[in-house]
């Protein structure tokens, strides 16, 4: 079976849509039919620049920057279309040309024109405005994008609508984002996790200073501000704890500002982006992992990921976050430092209740998020479209 992929973002770009993105290519291309065959041949299209990267070293070609007569070629040549994400012209062509396309979905755009879910004004959940025709809300979600776009935002939000509502199939990460959606033709296909090999163990929670651990990017969402002030909070209330900030963004220099002020200081440490080596050994002496996001989030790999590596996670109560989770981990109200302070003072209060959890954490990612689940499940939606087109 000849199967496209589309992914306007794609590696060297590093993210959440690439790491599920590569992993899903990387493993579609090794099944194998009963006569030793490949049974998909993959092709991934992407805006991304190829920079340093080795596309040579992938298992698929990889064609990036195309035009608009070399993508019509490609989705004319192919059996099945996945696009990661509603992309407005690679999910189109293939509805226009009857070749049957699977949208991923890995945001809100077909429901907030910011595909967010998020009033950028006030960082606060949205109520669903979109959806409920209350268009000037959405017009005025974020000042930063003028008149004009903000409405062509909105007017686009129409289209992906619409088309997602006429493909071949929906896929979802998370039953919770499936619902808020409200897509015929969905299915829920749980993200897959490649196995981590420095897997975290309770003897490094067993002396020193207890170590908080925030991995994300640093930009407003994420809620790392929100954290630093959950972290005063604790400061205040005489905790011993150091708190490390992983990851980089546009952030970080209002984030170092408020870690130099006199009640964080010495307790926090930006250390920016981690090779995959340094992450593992970073977090090897971390006691928990805070993921404070206020919105965006429609699965959290950031969460499942830290669950496979044993450690005891506390996240907002973001819908995704909540299913992810389950009883595995400690969830606070959505950008409430108080209540995140409580969460982290409690686990703080026992090194033993830290590693249970932990071992729960990980005994639910391996049993939820496995790698092979999520790519047979994918292969048998791409059997199910061929099917259906032939029909």
């Amino acid at each position: 079976m000849k199967l496209l992929f589309y992914s306007h973002y794609f590696a060297p770009s590093i993210g959440g849509v690439e790491s599920i993105v590569m992993s899903l290519a990387r493993g579609l291309a090794e099944l194998r039919t009963a006569d030793g065959a490949r049974e998909f041949e993959i092709t991934l299209v992407t805006q991304t620049p190829r920079e340093e990267f080795d596309d040579e070293s992938l298992p698929f070609p990889v064609v990036r920057r195309t035009g608009f007569w070399k993508l019509l070629r490609l989705v004319r040549n192919a059996d099945v279309v996945h696009v990661a994400g509603p992309a407005l012209l690679p999910a189109a062509l293939p509805l226009l040309l009857r070749r049957p396309v699977v949208i991923e979905h890995h945001g809100f755009q077909v429901i907030c024109p910011t595909g967010q879910l998020l009033i950028e004004s006030r960082g606060e959940p949205c109520p669903g405005h979109f959806m409920a025709g209350h268009r000037a809300e959405c017009w005025k979600c974020d000042p930063a994008f003028g008149w004009f776009s903000s409405r062509k935002l909105w007017l686009l939000t129409f289209v992906r609508r619409w088309l997602s509502k006429r493909v071949t199939a929906n896929i979802m990460p998370t039953s919770w984002l499936g619902e808020q959606l409200s897509l015929p033709r969905a299915t829920t296909i749980l993200h897959g996790l490649a196995q981590i090999q420095a897997m975290h163990t309770p003897s490094a929670q067993q002396s020193g200073v207890p170590m908080i651990a925030f991995q994300g990017r640093l930009v407003s969402t994420k809620g790392a501000g929100l954290l630093l002030e959950a972290a005063k909070i604790l400061c205040a209330e005489r905790h011993e704890f150091r708190l490390v900030l992983i990851g980089d963004g546009p952030e970080r220099a209002r984030l170092e500002a408020i870690a130099s002020q006199p009640s964080l200081l010495g307790r926090v440490q930006l250390v920016g982006r981690l090779s995959a080596a340094e992450l593992e050994k970073t977090l090897q002496d971390a006691s928990m992992v805070v993921v404070p996001s206020l919105g965006g989030e429609v699965f959290g790999l950031v969460v499942a990921e830290n669950m496979q590596r044993g450690l005891p996670v506390i996240a907002s109560d973001l819908g995704a976050f909540v299913e992810v989770l389950g009883e595995a981990g400690k969830t606070f109200r959505m950008g409430d430092a108080r209540e995140l302070a409580q969460c982290i003072a409690n686990l703080l209060k026992s090194r033993e209740v830290m590693a249970s959890l932990g071992a729960q954490a990980a005994r639910r990612a391996e049993r939820q998020f496995g790698l092979h689940a999520m790519i047979a499940a994918h292969a048998e939606v791409y059997r199910r479209a061929a099917r259906h087109e032939t029909t």
